[in-house]
């Protein structure tokens, strides 16, 4: 029998067997080097407290509610283990918007321009120690105008693990980025969200098929704990 997927009642059976007829979905594995990429876990993201979606956005419009929560537990065990094994942890996070700022995201999504100042802290549950690379940004690629590939570079990074949020958002953006320059890219199921369910399990079906191999995050520990440390 068939292990369920995340994206299992949003994709049609017949697209997804389009999909495997035409090649796509294939394993890229694992290298020697990882690195954890947590993006975006802030309480913007989620919230001060986990609450249904609608009644979290009226504390912050760009919170994903419960769905954020969910992944605070997977994202600290896949934190715990990168920290135990000497591997980098990498958080990319979003700055605070500026006046300046107004660029063509935020006269898309205006609600980004008005997050008060504690919504840009870290999740305390998976917060960044002074030994983590912090890297701010402005746009949803964790690549974008920032220095994280020549950081990746330095310390001989061959694959990325990335975790947080949003699936359909920052992630994804950060998943084609990284492919593009060659990393190969992980994607624990359980340690990314999204505000929209169908979003979140469209774009991992996407992602997997794609770009990235998306997995159960105990398959993916796992398959990291047979790496040197």
């Amino acid at each position: 029998m068939l292990k369920r997927r995340p994206w299992d009642g949003y994709v049609p059976e017949g697209e997804q067997e389009t999909y495997r007829l035409a090649g796509l979905g294939h394993a890229g594995g694992v290298g020697k080097r990882p690195a954890l990429l947590v993006i975006d876990v802030q309480y913007r993201s989620v919230g001060d407290r986990p609450q249904p979606i609608r009644e979290a956005i009226r504390q912050f419009p760009t919170s994903c509610g419960e769905a954020g929560w969910k992944a605070v537990e997977p994202i600290a065990v896949l934190i715990e283990q990168f920290r135990r094994n000497g591997w980098p942890v990498i958080y990319s996070y979003v700055a605070p918007k500026l006046a300046y700022d107004r660029d063509r995201f935020a006269a898309k999504v205006p609600a980004v321009m008005d997050i008060p100042a504690h919504g840009y802290d870290f999740v305390r549950e998976v917060a960044p120690l002074p030994s983590d690379i912090c890297v701010p940004k402005k746009h949803a690629s964790a690549f974008f105008g920032t220095p994280l590939a020549t950081y990746l570079i330095g310390l001989g990074i061959d694959s990325l693990v990335l975790a947080g949020c949003t699936t359909s958002g920052c992630i994804r953006a950060s998943a084609i980025d990284a492919c593009s320059l060659n990393f190969k890219i992980l994607i624990p199921e359980e340690a990314v969200f999204d505000r929209s369910p169908t979003s979140h399990a469209v774009n991992l079906f996407d992602l997997s098929s794609k770009y990235a191999d998306v997995m159960p995050t105990q398959d993916m520990r796992k398959l990291l704990d047979g790496l040197p440390t």
